[in-house]
C-alpha cells in the first residue's frame, strides 16, 4: 500500500508544509512553493498494492488514503511461508471490507486493465 506514505500521511502532510524552515545545511525553502499542487497531492498520486503480507490494519489504512481507484492487487507470493498464503489472506481482507463490489472490482483487476492499457 505504497510503502509508509498513508501510515506517515501526517509526516508527509502537514509535517512537510515546513520544508525548508527547519533546515540548516540545505535551502529547501523553494521547494514546496515551486510544486504545481500541493506536496500531499503527488503521494496519492501513487498506485499502491496490496501486498502486505495479509495485513489489514494496513489494507484499511492504504485504501483509506489512497482511494479505491489508486489501488492493485498484489502479493508477495515468492516470499510466502506456505504457497499461496499471502494471496488467501489479501482476498479474506479485501473480501471482508465494507466497500462497494465496483471498488473491490477495481482493486482485484479494473485499475491494472486501465493501467495496463488491457
Amino acid at each position: 500500500m505504497g510503502g509508509m506514505a498513508a501510515y506517515f500521511e501526517g509526516r508527509v502532510g502537514p509535517g512537510w508544509e515546513v520544508l525548508g524552515a527547519r533546515t540548516s545545511d540545505e535551502d529547501y525553502s523553494e521547494v514546496l512553493s515551486n510544486l504545481k499542487h500541493p506536496h500531499t497531492d503527488y503521494f496519492k498520486m501513487f498506485y499502491a498494492d496490496t501486498a502486505l503480507f495479509g495485513g489489514r490494519a494496513g489494507t484499511v489504512c492504504g485504501l483509506d488514503y489512497y482511494g479505491a481507484d489508486h489501488v492493485v492487487f498484489a502479493s508477495d507470493m515468492a516470499f510466502e511461508p506456505v504457497p499461496g498464503q499471502y494471496m488467501r489472506s489479501t482476498i479474506e481482507i479485501l473480501d471482508s471490507l465494507d466497500i462497494s463490489e465496483d471498488d473491490r472490482a477495481k482493486i482485484y483487476h479494473g485499475n491494472a486493465e486501465r493501467i495496463l492499457r488491457l
